[in-house]
């Protein structure tokens, strides 16, 4: 999209990733300079950030081009503008990988890299390099352009893991360009001499053996506390940044301010990139929900699908009850190896998954779901991997369950689930309990309740546990067992004391899952 128009006569950004497009054409921009300013003034030289898809690094990459280029014009105004810095230019190298079909194989990413390097090549009047040979055309580039301009060279590659990323399900092709891009990397080792500054962003970081050996000077930014913020929009950025807009929805729809900036933050925040640090909210969905008047939509999740992650969650038979609240060492988030991949480093690194908590003692972190709209739309896309549902019983059961569980009709609220179960394949197999928790949980967080299961408490683990409105619903399953055998489990082992004195009602629903109807046979209720 370009040239959006919203409140206040105010342009929002939407899909431009160009930093002086958006300073030249009057669009908001989000200043990150003073960030920016302490990557390219503090120690190292050569710098890794690895940020979810639609999270800004296209942008940051643009504005550290536009400095060191010495564009100063741009950031009038901006925070940079006050600071210690030299308005100098430098010749910049900016390859950005994201286009192209790398499923096609080298071809592809040699077609791509030498586009690029004939563009710059032509801009500082310097001879054409050999094309079979982009390691070694851009060897000759830093030496010529250096030479040519007395100045070291600053080369910024943005998305460097697409090529790779593509073809995880080729396995030849991807070894095939690994191979390629790990010899055009070591140019940044063995030419460092020549280099001023070298920033490299992308969703995963691949080992360190695959891509990057000869790499050992690369520092990864990507949990470093001081540089949490330098892409997605901080709590305060966002309500100093688009206050108007804020003011405008909260206006239109009739909401109070305050219980609107609420909502924001459980739909759209909670991103957190570093042990101690404030969560973030991840610009695309905020810009999308601010042009649609402030629609809450899955905007961001609704970018990509995760076709791959899946397929993945299935092979290595992750138990999904446990995402939540899932723990994960620091060794573990980094491992990225299309030859040995772990699903919670890879929902972690693709935005998935995110920081919420940190054991300093053991060095361990605890992952969960960011926000609302990650948690509902993925839980969307794991139910399609357990059952076939029709759009008119999605629609139906979004309608009815909501909100029946928050009214306490507990008979509209079952009575309006068979339907979902009705469209299990009768090839099916599974016959396990936790089968048809799993596909209840995945109905009940893809709605928005909240839901846990595998709940732990001193007398053991409640299955499921619902809070919607004033009530509190605690569910025991039986897989070809009775819904009194359910119910009776919750009273022995009382399931519900810890919230006894809590204020809210307590329900308990005992629920028999018949395996040969592949439905729910029974269920019970008792206050």
């Amino acid at each position: 999209m370009s040239d959006i128009v919203v409140n206040m006569n105010r342009r929002l950004p939407i899909g431009i990733q160009d930093f002086a497009k958006i300073r030249e054409g009057g669009y908001s921009y989000v200043d990150k300079t003073a960030q920016i300013h302490k990557l390219v003034t503090g120690s190292g030289g050569v710098f890794f950030l690895s940020r979810p898809r639609r999270f800004g690094k296209s942008l940051l990459c643009s504005t550290v081009r536009a400095l060191f280029e010495g564009r100063r014009d741009l950031f009038s105004g901006l925070a940079i503008d006050g600071l210690d810095w030299e308005w100098k230019k430098h010749p910049v190298i900016h390859l950005d990988l994201n286009p192209g079909d790398y499923t096609q194989g080298v071809s592809t990413l040699n077609g791509q890299l030498n586009i690029t390097f004939e563009l710059f090549e032509k801009s500082y009047g310097l001879p054409h390099g050999v094309k079979d040979d982009p390691a070694g055309r851009f060897r000759q580039f830093i030496t010529n352009v250096t030479e040519k301009t007395g100045e070291r060279v600053v080369v910024i590659v943005d998305e460097y893991d697409k090529p790779l990323l593509a073809t995880i399900d080729a396995p030849e092709t991807h070894t095939k360009i690994r191979s390629a891009l790990k010899g055009f990397y070591a140019v940044l080792k063995s030419y460092d001499h020549y280099l001023k500054f070298v920033l490299l962003t992308g969703v995963t970081k691949f080992s360190q053996v695959s891509v990057f050996s000869d790499l050992n000077n690369l520092t990864d930014i990507s949990l470093n506390p001081v540089f949490y913020d330098i892409c997605g929009i901080t709590q305060n950025e966002l309500e100093t940044a688009f206050q108007p807009e804020i003011d405008e929805v909260a206006k239109t729809r009739g909401i109070d301010r305050d219980g609107y900036l609420a909502k924001l933050k459980q739909f759209y925040n909670g991103y957190r990139f570093s042990e101690y640090t404030d969560t973030v909210y991840n610009p695309f969905g905020l810009l999308n929900h601010f042009f649609n008047h402030g629609k809450f939509e899955t905007y961001w999740f609704s970018t990509g699908t995760p076709t791959f992650l899946i397929k993945l969650i299935e092979q290595q038979k992750v138990d999904i009850l446990r995402l939540e609240r899932s723990a994960f060492t620091l060794a573990a988030m980094h491992r990225f190896n299309v030859d040995n991949m772990d699903a919670l480093a890879v929902l972690y690194q693709t935005g998935y998954l995110t920081i919420v908590d940190y054991d300093g003692e053991f060095n361990e972190y605890t992952l969960d779901y960011p926000n609302e709209e990650v948690r509902s739309a993925f839980a969307n896309a794991l139910l399609e991997q357990y059952i076939h549902v029709s759009a008119m019983d999605l629609n139906a059961l979004a309608i009815t369950l909501p909100r029946a569980l928050i009214k306490g009709d507990i008979n509209a609220a079952m009575n309006s689930l068979p339907p979902f179960f009705s469209g299990l394949p009768y090839d099916i197999q599974i016959k396990d309990e936790k089968y048809y928790q799993t596909v209840l949980h995945l109905i009940f967080r893809m709605l928005g309740l909240y839901c846990r299961s595998e709940v732990r408490i001193a007398a053991g683990r409640i299955d499921t546990l619902v809070e919607a409105g004033k009530y509190v619903y605690c569910f025991e399953f039986k897989l070809d067992g009775t819904a009194e055998e359910a119910l009776a489990q919750i009273d022995t082992k009382e399931y519900l004391l810890p919230w006894e004195g809590s204020g809210k009602q307590l329900v308990k629903i005992g629920v028999s899952f018949d395996y040969g109807k592949r439905n729910i046979g029974e269920w019970k209720t008792a206050a």
